[in-house]
């Protein structure tokens, strides 16, 4: 693990900042695997630019697609995709994807993979191999399609494509994260026979995920029953070719905003959605509950903290909870969360990380079955490491916007979702009630 420690900005004056957001990854990734089996060109406007993107970007292109970077009219530019090419076949030897840690890629490519006709070798970051995939390993093969490896239920392991998929009912267990479920329904309508998806277990975690990729694949044309809980239901059809304005990542939004809480001061994030199906605009439901006052006037929302931050009882916070879990810290009042249990195997397991953190803080928290209990307890300085995930990076910056002396090891990891993180959060802090 890096040494490399960040000195967490530490604000005594309440903050009075605005503040915009890059575009969504959730968004962003799902766009990028429609746009290679589309049936013409797409464009991506202002999408984002992370190590997660890049690694999508590769991914695609490695299996034929051809992705372009052309003027915009923001900061980043757009992205021009022309979809794989029918028939595409992969030279002998195989294609390889190198996955780095980002789940939609290790999870939303291998179905992709085998509509080639040919070998493809998945692998990543040690930390990906580590992180759950028996579901889509045992979705494929449910499907027909052979994988090689993978027996543990973990990268490395190769899809062995033929160029057509017949598809229909297949079942898994999807309850370690609802990524299983879209990465099948996103590539469904290209298989002959479409797709009958059936989730086995008690709960699918996240569901609002999957509510996005459903509401994404009906945009562009794609029919999708999913009337019946458990079961998606997707028709045989093409993917139509579309041109989108990125929405920005309200889950990224999030340390912002827990920021205005964390000096008692106001945020304010420009164009927010009015209309979403990100799981970030629960941000509306989740603050207030911690004592702020929230609201979203002409497509800004803005957010003021309490005098104080009030712990509280939240189920399924799914990707939210790390800065959830910082708030919580540092309110006056227990709190618990639950229905998280599946962050056990996000980019680590992000409950033990959490408790080991604050705890290492002079926080007083602890595991349950399913998530955290997080009493109140003054905290001091000191080194709040990230295990290489992001989410726990900007919990560690939270913090230390309360708590003097605390450094964040390993910020960069921040650059997975949100490269510039660093220094836009400088700038916020630099913009202060009294400036």
């Amino acid at each position: 693990m890096t040494t490399a420690l960040w000195p967490a900005p530490f604000l005594a004056t309440p903050l009075d900042a605005t503040v915009t957001i890059p575009a969504s990854k959730s968004l962003t990734n799902r766009y990028l695997v429609l746009a290679a089996i589309a049936d013409g060109e797409s464009r991506l406007r202002a999408p984002l630019q992370s190590r997660d993107s890049d690694l999508m970007i590769g991914a695609l292109r490695v299996m034929g697609a051809s992705i372009t970077e052309v003027p915009g009219s923001g900061e980043v530019p757009d992205l021009v995709v022309t979809p794989i090419p029918a028939g595409f076949t992969a030279p002998e030897g195989g294609l390889a994807v190198d996955c780095g840690l980002a789940g939609t890629v290790m999870r939303f490519v291998p179905p992709l993979a085998s509509l080639v006709n040919g070998s493809v070798t998945f692998d990543g970051d040690p930390g990906a191999l580590v992180r759950p995939m028996a579901p889509i390993v045992a979705g494929l093969q449910g499907l027909g399609v052979p994988v090689v490896g993978g027996e543990n239920g973990f990268l490395p392991f190769t899809v062995q494509g033929s160029g057509q998929v017949a598809g229909g009912h297949v079942k898994i267990d999807a309850g370690s994260s609802s990524q299983f479920i879209s990465a099948l329904l996103l590539v469904a309508a290209r298989f002959s026979d479409g797709l009958h998806l059936e989730h086995t277990g008690d709960s699918v975690p996240s569901l609002d995920h999957i509510s996005m990729t459903v509401e994404i694949l009906r945009s562009v044309g794609v029919v999708v029953d999913d009337s019946t809980p458990k079961h998606w239901i997707v028709a045989p059809g093409t993917v139509a070719a579309f041109d989108v304005v990125l929405e920005q990542d309200l889950s990224n939004a999030g340390p912002f905003l827990a920021a205005a809480l964390a000096t008692r001061g106001t945020v304010r994030i420009p164009n927010w959605p009015t209309n979403t199906t990100q799981v970030g605009d629960k941000w509306r439901e989740i603050l207030p509950q911690f004592g702020a006052s929230v609201s979203l006037e002409a497509g800004t929302l803005i957010v003021t903290g309490g005098e104080e931050i009030r712990g509280v009882d939240l189920a399924d916070t799914s990707e939210l909870a790390p800065s959830v879990a910082a708030l919580c810290a540092l309110a006056s009042t227990p709190s618990r969360l639950s229905g998280i249990a599946h962050l056990r195997g996000h980019e680590t397991d992000r409950l033990a990380a959490l408790v080991a953190e604050i705890n290492a803080l002079g926080g007083d928290a602890e595991e349950t079955e399913d998530g955290l209990i997080i009493n109140p307890a003054p905290l001091h300085a000191g080194v709040f490491h990230s295990y290489h995930d992001h989410r726990m990076a900007t919990a560690g910056a939270i913090i230390g916007l309360a708590v003097s002396g605390v450094e964040v090891e390993n910020i960069a990891t921040t650059s997975k979702t949100m490269p510039n993180f660093p220094a836009m959060w400088a700038t916020m802090v630099s913009q202060t009630a009294g400036a």
